[in-house]
């Protein structure tokens, strides 16, 4: 019998390892743990997603709630960025009526995980470090391997600070090499005292807390997580004293996008976790446009097709001039991301037409010259159409969240918003564009606290004003008109005046050089400015200001392709300095970034965070490009118009994705 039994343990475990064939970086078995991070339960690993795969974590434990923003922004590179709730951590203050209020601690923090290598013969290997520049309540750094055998993938490795709790911990490796990392600095002092990057803290202090796990893949639908929960307790966000050095759970996937987890952690408590994830790789196998075909007359000829189809797929055709050796397309286009659909769609309409001649082309945004080809000095040419001039009227009705995240009232507030969305074209090249807003519910009318520092001059951290009216029937958000022009070739302007966005109003132009085969361009934008008065209307307040930058934009194809952004000038608040954006552009509009800024306000005088930075994305959502920017916490200095367009964001589609 005792033979019997060791058999059939052999056979079941010959089962568990072999009964499904599992990829391990892949994205269905794989998820992000309870901070956001590709992992176990509240353990990393080396695990990670590809390039443009994002998603959103909400979890709910004790004593802590957090909502996570992830993304890869390359496969080696995974950054997520938090909001946290604790409310076992009371904190008081005065709103503007002087009346004391309480609520759970709220804050704000960013992740960043590297992948050092793949798996191959050895163990894939990443490092990590959670909370870089927060206030300290999940900081910790890691170096974790992982490695897979069909349906189990093992994880092992190394935890500091908030994922060391100094049960069977051993010495800090890096202290062999260097005696200063056995000193690890205390994060910044008190509560709500973060947003500050300590290079000294990171993978510090005497000890190290060694940790391990496994995921264990049942089917496509379910996957087993244990974990060796090395997480320090009380620590910081006073969690209860473990009970149990383990921590186990289960994921269940509702699709390829959704799934919930449910874990009991350190013998302690239930926690909750529901995911979203999206990897928009996955959706077309060749990620390239499908072409439609335009319907056809009998008494149509091939121009006739050839310009059916590219309105048909997007594209405007202002003028087709034929010549002996080619055709010149003139065309304007705003549906498409990206140069490489315009030319497929260009290559499939004129073969759907039958047009054998070489095709030229001058491409247009708001009638500004992007491309330009044609060469207008053949004598032969022959304009075979041209576009009436007519005015167009665009407008579109949508439902929109707007989200107020972790304020000191409460931990998740915002506004469910309709908001319409207009364009009268009156000229190729002048334009009005409207957008007004309407509350269907909010939960925004007690966001009374007042902002800590207001240096320079307060134009955002007055925000909650602009909120508590949201309610107060139809909103301008844009009013807007726009004048674009290119007087010389990759010369270009663009003129604006009217309602520029929520909180200002105002004038100006901006300047661009801009050309199309070169991976630079550079320009300036200048602009008079009036604060906008808090009921959203045509009124505005006594603040004005004229603000300025010089900017120079560069797109690298190198092994790391990223888009680069540098602009020197005055804010709107007064201070002058300059802010640097890093970004990761993909062909369906997709946008991951960080931007960081230093002005000549003291660090003292900004307060806490001592300079301004953060992270934006742009992501795909039901057809439309959801646009969100997070800091760590909203100042006045280093503050910019949010401009509806900018030159080189139009232009720089009809550059190759690098």
């Amino acid at each position: 019998m005792i033979f019997k039994s060791k058999l059939l343990s052999i056979l079941f475990l010959i089962y568990l390892v072999m009964s499904l064939e599992v990829d391990a970086d892949d994205f269905q078995f794989n998820n992000y743990n309870n901070h956001g991070v590709v992992g176990l339960i509240n353990m990393p690993t080396a695990r990670s997603f590809n390039d443009a795969v994002h998603g959103i974590t909400l979890y709910s434990g004790d004593p802590d709630q957090k909502l996570t923003f992830s993304s890869n922004p390359y496969s080696w590179l995974e950054a997520s960025f938090f909001y946290m709730n604790i409310e076992e951590i009371q904190q008081c203050r005065s709103n503007i009526e002087g009346q004391v209020f309480c609520q759970g601690y709220k804050d704000k923090g960013f992740n960043i995980k590297i992948k050092v290598k793949d798996e191959g013969y050895f163990p894939a290997i990443a490092l990590g470090i959670n909370d870089i520049a927060g206030t300290g309540f999940y900081s910790s750094e890691y170096i974790v391997g992982s490695y897979g055998i069909n349906n189990l993938d093992f994880h092992f490795g190394i935890g500091w600070d908030a994922l060391n709790d100094q049960k069977n911990s051993i010495k800090n490796p890096f202290g062999y090499v260097s005696k200063s990392f056995e000193n690890r600095p205390s994060s910044a002092e008190g509560l709500g005292a973060g947003g500050q990057f300590q290079l000294s803290r990171y993978f510090s202090g005497k000890t190290v807390a060694p940790f391990w796990g496994f995921t264990y893949a049942y089917n496509n639908k379910v996957l087993l997580k244990f974990e060796r929960d090395t997480t320090n307790t009380p620590g910081k966000v006073n969690y209860e004293l473990s009970k149990s050095n383990f921590s186990y759970g289960i994921d269940y996937s509702l699709n390829n996008n959704l799934n919930i987890g449910l874990a009991f952690e350190r013998g302690n408590h239930l926690s909750f976790r529901f995911q979203y994830k999206n990897n928009p790789k996955l959706k077309s196998k060749k990620n390239t446009y499908e072409f439609k075909k335009a319907p056809k007359n009998i008494e149509d000829n091939k121009y006739d097709v050839l310009i059916k189809n590219l309105e048909k797929n997007g594209v405007g055709v202002n003028k087709i001039i034929e010549t002996t050796s080619s055709i010149g397309l003139d065309l304007t286009q705003f549906a498409h991301p990206n140069l490489q659909i315009i030319e497929q769609i260009i290559y499939e309409a004129s073969s759907e037409a039958g047009i054998n001649k070489n095709i030229k082309k001058d491409l247009r945004i708001v009638d500004l010259k992007a491309v330009s080809e044609i060469e207008n000095d053949d004598l032969n040419a022959k304009v075979i159409y041209e576009r009436e001039k007519r005015n167009l009227f665009n407008t579109n009705t949508s439902i929109s969240f707007r989200p107020f995240i972790a304020s000191r009232e409460e931990f998740f507030k915002g506004a469910l918003l309709a908001e319409n969305n207009s364009e009268l074209v009156l000229k190729d090249n002048l334009i009005l564009h409207t957008n007004l807003k309407y509350s269907l519910a909010d939960n925004l009318d007690d966001l009374t606290l007042p902002p800590i520092d207001t240096y320079p001059a307060q134009v955002r951290s007055d925000v909650k004003k602009y909120l508590r009216n949201i309610d107060q029937g139809i909103l301008i958000g844009r009013a807007q008109i726009d004048y674009f022009i290119t007087p010389f070739k990759n010369h270009h302007l663009m003129f604006s005046a009217g309602i520029l966005e929520d909180m200002f109003s105002g004038f100006g132009l901006e300047y661009l050089f801009f050309k199309n085969n070169t991976n630079y361009s550079f320009g300036f934008e200048l602009f008079n400015v009036k604060k906008r008065d808090y009921d959203w209307g045509f009124g505005t307040l006594d603040y004005e200001n004229v603000t300025g930058h010089i900017n120079f934009n560069y797109r690298n194809y190198g092994i790391v392709p990223f888009d680069m952004k540098v602009s020197y000038g005055e804010y709107l608040a007064g201070d002058v300095g300059s802010t640097i954006e890093l970004s990761r552009s993909y062909k369906n509009g997709m946008q991951f970034g960080v931007f960081v800024s230093n002005t000549d306000v003291t660090a003292e005088q900004f307060g806490e965070g001592s300079f301004d930075k953060g992270v934006f994305f742009k992501i795909p959502i039901y057809g439309n490009l959801f646009n969100y920017t997070w800091r760590p916490l909203t100042k006045d200095p280093a503050s910019k118009l949010i401009r509806r367009n900018n030159l080189n964001d139009l232009l720089v589609r009809f550059k190759p994705i690098n």
